[in-house]
């Protein structure tokens, strides 16, 4: 199961009801009616969790019956893992059951989706879905099975969403969580547009989804740097070369509020290593706590450059720099370290796994070939066609 960051909203365990990971297969009426009954007895709850079960079309209606009654009070539901052995006709079957539902909780904030094999057989009813889930400022759509069409159809639904919450001052989405769901470059043109129109985001995370170089950078470019309120960025497992680095390091001053970066396993390569390093020297008041590089292919050059950054980045607590090419016993790395020991806060992560560099002319050939960075398409015309139609 996925393993999902915490949104704290202070909901206590009185205004809370959870099933969580019981394993329980809801097939009949005879199934949840015990479990519809312990809801029916709740007052105002805030939380209701019903991950990691099963439940069919058939208990799904009744379920989203009971939820309704908390349609003003509800500000967390967790629907995150409960398909497990349902077939492509049963799921889109209870997100219908579901999504008018939560459409009526006025006060709801998070929403876990996660875990639940969506992919292209939902898609229709998730995109209208998501244009419309005006109250949501935390969307979690994590290990979906979207693909890089579905990606592109969220991607729809987020620009939607956003024009709909300025037309109804609802409020802003927060957080879009988007790992783990082969999106690759085919989505990157509308998720980037729904990006931009979302320009509250403040936490987005889009690990392991096969975006290759090009399609990071026009996601950076015409999407991701234009959140000026972006605090976590995590696009760990996908891959920068040069052209993400380049995008990737002019994009850093546009986020002032930043805590978290994490690029580990982005293949970087040497020379985008350096570009992002240098882009992190040139940052004033940097609010920076957590950096991840790991696996990138940096190289002494950069660690050099690292080593006179970390002193300026004042609030830095943790840094990792496993798997990538220099000397274990540097006196650079000794230099970072000092410097968080007097701190007195803060750590390098242990450098037990380093990479052997490649040889030089090896080394050269790939970074010649990955400076010929091809420039973005312009979204423009994709925005104005998708602000001119409905679903």
């Amino acid at each position: 199961m996925t393993t999902i960051h915490k949104i704290d909203l202070g909901i206590t365990p009185e205004e809370s009801f959870s099933l969580a990971n019981k394993g329980i297969k809801f097939d009949s009426l005879k199934d949840i009616q015990p479990y519809l009954e312990e809801l029916s007895s709740k007052k105002d709850l805030k939380l209701i969790d019903i991950s990691g079960n099963t439940i069919s079309p058939e208990c799904s209606k009744y379920l989203a019956a009971e939820i309704k009654k908390f349609s003003s009070t509800l500000l967390h539901l967790n629907l995150q893992d409960i398909y497990t052995s349902r077939d492509k006709n049963e799921i889109p079957a209870s997100l219908k059951e579901f999504f008018p539902v939560i459409l009526e909780c006025s006060s709801l904030k998070v929403l876990n989706l996660s875990d639940n094999a969506l992919g292209q057989d939902t898609i229709d009813i998730l995109e209208e879905f998501l244009s419309s889930a005006k109250s949501v400022e935390h969307l979690i759509l994590t290990n979906n099975g979207l693909g890089p069409f579905s990606g592109a159809r969220v991607g729809k639904a987020l620009y939607r969403l956003a024009k709909l919450k300025e037309k109804e001052n609802a409020p802003s989405l927060k957080t879009f969580w988007c790992g783990r769901n082969r999106l690759e470059n085919g989505s990157v043109d509308y998720l980037a547009i729904g990006f931009k129109a979302n320009s509250d985001l403040q936490e987005i995370r889009l690990y392991q989804n096969g975006i290759r170089p090009q399609g990071i950078a026009k996601l950076i470019n015409q999407g991701l740097a234009h959140l000026n309120n972006l605090k976590v960025l995590d696009l760990q497992d996908n891959t920068f070369t040069v052209p993400g680095s380049l995008a990737l390091a002019s994009a850093l001053p546009k986020w002032p509020e930043l805590t978290e970066l994490n690029v580990n396993d982005c293949l970087l390569k040497s020379a985008g290593c350096l570009k992002v390093i240098q882009g992190l020297a040139d940052l004033k008041d940097s609010k920076l706590e957590t950096l991840k590089l790991q696996y990138n292919e940096l190289e002494s050059d950069s660690l050099e450059v690292l080593a006179r950054v970390v002193p300026s980045l004042s609030a830095l607590k943790l840094l990792e720099l496993n798997g990538n090419r220099f000397e274990e016993d540097s006196e650079l790395i000794e230099k970072i370290t000092e410097t968080f020991e007097n701190r007195g806060l803060g750590e390098l992560d242990e450098l037990d796994d380093l990479e052997e560099p490649d040889s030089d002319e090896e080394e050269d050939e790939d970074e010649d070939e990955e400076e010929e960075v091809q420039e973005d398409t312009d979204l423009s015309k994709l925005e104005a066609e998708l602000a001119s139609t409905h679903i």
